[in-house]
Order: C-alpha cells, then structure tokens, then sequence
C-alpha cells in the first residue's frame, strides 16, 4: 500500500471535494505500469457525474453507494430467487490448523445485563442493472442486505433489515468477489493510521497550510520507502508482509539493527551486532538491489 498523493486542506472541508483532479493524476501515474486500475472509495467518492468518463477511458471502480429510498425500493423489489446467502471470502490462507476462537465474553455481558444488542442473523447477495441521475448508461449494483436481530437480554425486540450498495462496472466478478474488493478497501484505513502514528506525517508542526502540505508528504515517502523496500525482497510472501508491516516494527526489525562498523585496511567492515527473524531477508534484499545496480 503506497501513498501517490497526499493534500492536505482546511478541517471544514469535506473529504471528496476537488478530489477529481487527485484522481485523474493518480490514473496518469500509474497507467503505463499496470494492465488494470480499480478505482476504490466510499459513499462519498462515488462521482456519479465522472463514472462515464473513467468507463470511457478503460478505468474499472467500486464504489459504495447511500442506501436512499429509490435504490431501497429497488432492492425491496426483487424477486426471492435473486437473494443468494453472501459466503465471505477468507481474507488469508491458513498455513497450518485454524485456531479455535476465544469465547465471546462481551457479549455475555451485554445479555445478562439487559443492554440493547445487535446481532447479525444472515446476509444475503443480489444484484441489478442501476443508472445514477448523471450517468448516460447503466452499471451494476451488488447489495447486501444483513438482517439484524435487536435483543434486550434473552428477548427478541424486532428484525432490522440494512442494505449495502456497490456501483461497479466489472462484469467478471461475482457479486461477493465485488463485496470482498470493496471491503479491502478499509485497508486505507490502516495507511491513514501510520501516516499518523507510524511516521508522523499530520504532526502540524507549522501554523500555515502550505508546509504542513510539504512535510506530509516528506514524511509519508518514508512510508513509501518501507513498501518499495518489501517489493523489492526475493521472497514475496515475506515481502508483501513487510509491505503490510507497521512502520514501528519496521524500524526496530530493519533499520535500526544495532552494527558495529570497522575500518580493516582499504574496506570497511559492517558487523551486524543483533539477530532477528528478518536478517535473512534484510541481506537477499541487499543482494537483489546490488544486482539491479547499474555497472
């Protein structure tokens, strides 16, 4: 996960507006490199008035929808046979044996103490054709619909219904494969969190917008830095999990190995004083940079 581009703006000013032109510059970045860009965001960022426009261009995207009354009645409306249950894909393949999953304690408590509880029954997956007020065609959208029991104690209160949408123009995936992609989307989430407390980057430490810009984006190329690092390591399983790695134990697992640096005749002697799971790969990456390294 890399940061292409990072503004930043006054807090009063909501988190789409003049996004656009971000987005079409991220586009043009990374176009020549990759054979397909998904565009990915919440509720907010669905640009019904741009979704033609990246069509046009050969730009695939998912992004949420607001569960208003038209696209409800819309759901409410399908037949029964549309709804299929939503079997969520497993976010990692398990290695070894799945463990057993702690006893859910919380929850006990919330019973016995009489507090209203929410609890999921089923989901199921549907989707239809849907064309927005400023589109020129129509796109798929998948909804979700949970059904969520409201229990006080032992007592059933009422069955909620909640419906999810996703607008998206990919045809070759299912519909939970469109609901998995649009979930892996919070990983953002996890980006944003670093930027703040991995490298620091929204510190403010000035009192104009400008260099507060500036150092935001110094400080996330530390965190680009990490990603570019893990890409470049022989071993893709290790490397992508550097990739996803938190940036505190990046620095104590690879940059901050405590050495010793001896000077012996016409060559310098570096002499790692520590071990830890990752100097194995720490070195294959080093040998994989020296044999990129132009003659």
């Amino acid at each position: 996960m890399r940061v292409l581009y990072l503004v930043n703006r006054p807090g009063n000013v909501v988190s789409h507006e003049g996004c656009v032109p971000w987005i079409d510059r991220a586009i043009e970045l990374v176009r020549p490199h990759a054979g397909e860009i998904t565009l990915r965001g919440d509720t907010d960022f669905t640009l019904s008035a741009e979704l033609d426009r990246w069509d046009s261009q050969g730009i695939k995207f998912i992004f949420g929808m607001d569960a208003h009354p038209k696209v409800v009645k819309l759901a409410e409306a399908l037949p029964a046979e549309s709804w299929k249950p939503l079997e969520r894909l497993a976010r990692y393949e398990i290695a070894t044996e799945p463990r057993r999953k702690p006893h859910r304690i919380k929850e006990g408590i919330v019973r016995f103490k009489g507090y209203p509880n929410k609890k999921l029954v089923g989901e199921t997956v549907a989707e239809f054709e849907y064309e927005p007020l400023k589109c020129g065609r129509s796109y798929r959208l998948v909804v979700v619909r949970k059904n969520i029991s409201v229990q006080k104690g032992e007592l059933v209160l009422f069955e909620d219904i909640k419906y999810f949408f996703y607008i998206t123009n990919h045809t070759d995936y299912r519909a939970e494969q469109i609901v998995a992609l649009a979930n892996e989307r919070c990983e953002q989430e996890n980006v944003i969190e670093q930027l703040k407390n991995g490298v620091n980057a929204m510190r403010m430490p000035v009192d104009d917008l400008m260099s507060n810009w500036a150092y935001m984006v110094m400080s996330a190329l530390a965190w680009n830095l990490k990603s570019w690092y893990g890409l470049l390591m022989p071993n893709r399983q290790r490397g992508l999990e550097l990739v996803r790695m938190e940036f505190r134990r990046f620095l104590h697992a690879i940059v901050l190995l405590p050495a010793q640096i001896v000077r012996s005749g016409r060559k310098i002697i570096y002499r790692l004083m520590g071990y830890n799971s990752w100097l194995k790969d720490f070195f294959a990456a080093w040998e994989n940079l020296r044999r990129m390294a132009p003659a």
